[in-house]
């Protein structure tokens, strides 16, 4: 059994089989065979085409990892809406293995060992006002909070507006950051924070 190999692999957050291949010296489709016969077993997790992580591995996730694989899931995307406003503390709604991201190319969803990742497409003029925290991208959070108001504003979200702490958010930046948006969105923010 090569497990015992592959177990030097816990410490990244995901591999390939090409790295397969290269650690255990094998062919790249030998190593195709392995990671598929290992994901059957229940020792590796496939989580998507390409692209696995050990059972071992995948269950001493911190939420950051979570953060991390949610950007790796699909590219480019950051971190944002109800995730990002619990992370800042600004909601008091906190949604369990649940993780919501925005991005350019397509909504999708991956539900992975009872987690799940949705991605919600934004217009590539919208996509901004993120940065780069402990090697994931994340939205800062007046952009989460826009983010969510612009899909909630064309029906294409649910979140609790009465969970956000307003108090939280810095009205000038918020204000600014609005301008780029539909008059749909902007009229509903205006009226939910009075500026």
């Amino acid at each position: 059994m090569k497990y015992p190999r592959l177990r030097e692999l816990r410490g990244v957050d995901f591999f390939t089989t090409q790295d397969v291949a290269s650690l255990l010296d094998i062919e790249p489709a030998s190593a195709r065979v392995l990671c598929t016969r290992y994901t059957e077993r229940g020792l590796f997790i496939r989580l998507k085409n390409n692209l696995y992580v050990l059972k071992e591995r995948w269950e001493q996730n911190s939420l950051q990892d979570f953060f991390r694989l949610s950007n790796i899931l699909q590219v480019p995307s950051y971190i944002s809406l109800m995730t990002a406003l619990s992370f800042y503390e600004v909601t008091t709604q906190v949604q369990r293995d649940i993780f919501e991201s925005v991005c350019v190319k397509r909504s999708e969803r991956f539900e992975i060992e009872g987690i799940t990742f949705n991605f919600y497409k934004l217009k590539r003029e919208l996509y901004f006002d993120f940065l780069k925290k402990d090697n994931f991208f994340i939205a800062t959070k007046e952009k989460a909070f826009l983010d969510a108001c612009y899909l909630y504003s064309f029906g294409k979200y649910a979140f609790d507006i009465d969970a956000i702490d307003l108090k939280k958010l810095d009205m000038a930046r918020l204000k600014k950051l609005l301008k780029g948006f539909p008059e749909r969105t902007k009229k509903m923010v205006r009226t939910l924070c009075r500026i």
